[in-house]
C-alpha cells in the first residue's frame, strides 16, 4: 500500500490509554517521559500504554501489536504505526502496545514487557463493547523481540505474571490467536535445539502464524522451532519462510517476496474467519 493511502488509514489520532490505573507493577522508581528519537525509535517506556486505532468499517476482530527492538528500543513506525494502517485497511481494530524498555535490571526473562502484553490483552477484552471488539477475536502480533514477547504471552495464557488489579484483570489474558515475524530469543540459551523454558507451547496454545528469512541469522531456527512445536502439540498452524529478507523489514515496502507477508498473514486471518464483520 502507498505511503499516502497508509497516512490516510490513521488520519484520525488514536485514543490512547494507560495499562495501570497506579503504579505500574515491577517498577522500582517513578517513571519517567518517553523517549523517542529520530521520529519513530523509542527508547524509553516508563508507563505503558494502548493506542487504538479503530478503522473506518471494522470487523469486530483487534490485535495487539507488540513493535520489536530488542528490548531495548521499539521501532514504533515500521513495525508499530504502519501496521495499524494495514490493520485498518481491512477492518481490524489496532491495540498498538508500547510496553516497557529497555529492559531492566535484573530482568533476564522479560517479564515486565510479558505484564504489559497480558494486562493489553485483558484491557481489550473488558473493553470489547466500548472498543467494539469480539472478546472472542482478540490477537496478538509481535516483530522480533515483539515476537518473543508474542510467544512468551501465547504460552503462558494460563499464568497471568502479576496480581490482578482491577476489574479488567477478571478478563483472561491468553490471546485467541498469535502472529509471530521472525521472532527473536525464543531459543534455550543452553540447548539451542529447544525452545526457552518459558515459552511453554501446548494444546492450548492458540492458532499461530509465522513468518521468517532464511537468512535471518537470529530468528530463523527459533521459528521453525515454535513452528515444530505447534504441530507437536497439534495447534493449527502456518509458516512462512522466504529466502531473503534478513531481520526487521516490517511493514516496509518493496517488490520483494517477503514484503508481501502481510497479504499471507490477511489470507490466512480471512481463511479463519477473522475478518467477517
Amino acid at each position: 500500500m502507498h505511503v499516502l493511502a497508509l497516512a490516510f488509514m490513521l488520519s484520525q489520532d488514536p485514543v490512547v490509554v494507560d495499562l495501570w490505573p497506579g503504579k505500574v507493577p515491577g517498577e522500582t522508581e517513578e517513571p519517567g517521559a518517553d523517549k523517542i528519537e529520530n521520529g519513530w525509535k523509542v527508547t524509553y517506556v516508563g508507563r505503558p500504554t494502548a493506542s487504538v486505532y479503530k478503522p473506518a468499517k471494522p470487523n469486530g476482530t483487534a490485535i495487539v501489536v507488540a513493535p520489536g527492538g530488542g528490548y531495548r528500543m521499539l521501532a514504533y513506525q515500521h513495525e508499530g504505526t504502519d501496521v495499524a494502517a494495514w490493520l485498518s485497511s481491512i477492518g481490524v481494530t489496532t491495540v498498538l502496545l508500547k510496553y516497557r524498555v529497555p529492559r531492566r535490571p535484573g530482568d533476564d526473562d522479560a517479564m515486565l514487557p510479558l505484564k504489559d502484553a497480558q494486562r493489553a490483552i485483558s484491557l481489550t477484552r473488558a473493553k470489547a463493547a466500548e472498543w467494539g471488539v469480539d472478546p472472542a477475536r482478540i490477537g496478538l502480533l509481535g516483530f522480533s523481540a515483539g515476537g518473543h514477547l508474542t510467544a512468551h504471552a501465547a504460552t503462558n495464557g494460563d499464568q497471568r505474571a502479576y496480581e490482578a488489579v482491577d476489574e479488567a484483570d477478571k478478563a483472561s489474558c491468553r490471546p485467541d490467536f498469535a502472529v509471530m515475524i521472525y521472532p527473536g530469543g525464543v531459543l534455550d540459551k543452553q540447548d539451542p535445539t529447544k525452545l526457552a523454558s518459558r515459552i511453554r507451547v501446548s494444546k492450548d496454545t492458540p492458532p499461530s502464524f509465522l513468518a521468517v528469512s532464511t537468512d535471518d541469522k537470529g530468528s530463523a531456527a527459533g521459528t521453525l522451532r515454535i513452528y515444530q512445536a505447534l504441530r507437536e502439540a497439534g495447534v493449527a498452524a502456518e509458516l512462512h519462510v522466504f529466502e531473503t529478507g534478513g531481520h526487521g523489514y516490517g511493514m516496509r515496502k518493496g517488490d520483494k517476496p517477503f514484503n508481501a507477508w502481510p497479504l499471507r498473514c490477511e489470507e490466512w486471518m480471512r481463511a479463519r474467519g477473522l475478518l467477517k464483520n
